[in-house]
């Protein structure tokens, strides 16, 4: 089993988090701010850290941050939050995050994402540079918006679109727009414009999809015809 760092700083989090995976047979250490989890790591290595964003001290990601600049992210990071966007859970990754838990945290994700991260093998932190040209890796835009650890899209899948090659120099609500546009067209095509198993593969109710493609512009009646 895992030693497994558990950093948040509302006791009943930490208690149950506690609970469940001792449970499961993990060894857990608790901190309630950055300072203890920085103490922690230096005195053991974790096998796994679950990370609370919003803590009063330091922030989740401006610890992950600093963990990555001094080679000290070695271990898998799952970030959680009751208060997160995909803006957050992005940025999460972008500095080394392998997974982000939306608050309350259930049972079957939570399992599922420390299995998870137990089984991926220990890789080096993203540098400055491929954090700051948004080198990503190990959460799709499924995984920030439903709390599910998935695999990344392969590069080659991405293609050389103009709605994926996501220009960072506009406003970031362009951005992000033209990003999901992206996503939700892409699963379109794998399912061949089925609405219910696209609404199942991305964990959103039927009637929340539609609108929301309704809102991207997406082309439904393309993906009609393809069906067809």
């Amino acid at each position: 089993m895992a030693t497994i760092l558990v950093v948040d700083d509302e006791l009943g989090i930490r208690a149950l988090l506690s609970e469940i995976l001792a449970d499961e047979g993990h060894t857990i250490e608790l901190a309630e701010n950055a300072a203890q989890a920085r103490a922690c790591r230096e005195r053991i290595r974790p096998d796994l850290v679950l990370l609370d964003i919003w803590m009063p001290d330091v922030d989740g990601i401006t610890l992950l941050k600093e963990w990555g600049s001094t080679a000290l992210l070695t271990m898998p990071v799952i970030m959680m939050s009751g208060h997160g966007t995909i803006d957050t859970a992005v940025e999460a990754t972008k500095f080394g995050a392998m997974a982000f838990l939306e608050k309350p945290i259930t049972l079957q994700k939570l399992l599922r994402a420390v299995e998870q991260g137990l089984a991926k093998p220990p890789s080096r932190a993203p540098s400055a540079l491929n954090a700051a040209a948004g080198d990503n890796v190990g959460l799709t835009v499924e995984a920030a918006m439903t709390g599910s650890t998935m695999q990344p899209l392969p590069a080659s899948l991405l293609g050389p679109q103009p709605e994926q090659s996501f220009d960072l120099d506009r406003p970031l609500r362009e951005a992000r727009d033209a990003f999901e546009k992206s996503y939700f067209e892409f699963h379109l095509a794998q399912e061949n414009g089925s609405m219910t198993r696209v609404a199942e593969k991305t964990g959103l109710e039927r009637t929340h999809l539609y609108r929301k493609l309704k809102q991207l512009g997406v082309d439904l009646s393309r993906n009609k015809r393809n069906a067809a």
